[in-house]
């Protein structure tokens, strides 16, 4: 399958905007779909499907008018203008077998991720999760208490006796306060 990667460069990453799906019954359901493929005059595409996974706003591998795909017995396959169930179709979604990625289900659109600008050709490679070898710096958390450590026997000891003699000192004050209060009481009723 090297001739795939030659193709790849016909391809481009589309955005479907609209998607209108048809109530067909006996045979798969089709999606009429809208796809931004970045043409110059702003136009959308129209390509009709049965992919399960598209939805609006989906970013999606297509095959336009005149690309050409792997068919099913590994022979290239032009893609031209199609009617299909009464709709012409101007293209197709490629799954990752014409995109000749590794892993990936036949029939299922491949998605691309948001680094690949609507318009250009999708990856030669499927798009994979970032490695944990693979380490990205997080800015700090500015939430407080989010990641304090935890507090040994003896720290806690040691707040709990602090806390205690600060609930006791508040309690002399107090009681000072109402015998000053009381002793002034006293005193303004004796003159």
């Amino acid at each position: 399958m090297p001739i795939v990667s030659n193709w790849i460069s016909k391809y481009k990453v589309g955005v479907v905007e609209s998607l209108e799906e048809t109530g067909r019954k006996g045979a798969k359901a089709l999606k009429i779909c809208k796809v931004n493929i970045g043409l110059k005059n702003g136009q959308l595409i129209t390509v009709v499907t049965s992919a399960p996974n598209v939805r609006v706003l989906s970013r999606l591998a297509v095959a336009p008018i005149g690309s050409t795909i792997l068919g099913p017995t590994n022979e290239g396959i032009l893609v031209a203008k199609t009617s299909i169930a009464g709709v012409m179709s101007e293209g197709m979604f490629l799954d990752a077998r014409m995109l000749a990625w590794d892993g990936g289900t036949v029939g299922i659109a491949a998605q691309v991720d948001e680094s690949i600008a609507i318009g250009d050709p999708p990856p030669n490679f499927k798009p994979r999760p970032i490695n944990s070898a693979e380490t990205i710096e997080l800015p700090e958390s500015q939430i407080e208490g989010l990641f304090e450590k935890k507090l040994s026997k003896a720290e806690k000891k040691k707040i709990n006796e602090e806390k205690k003699k600060a609930r006791k000192a508040a309690k002399e004050a107090k009681a000072i306060a109402a015998a000053a209060a009381e002793a002034a009481a006293a005193n303004g009723d004796n003159k």
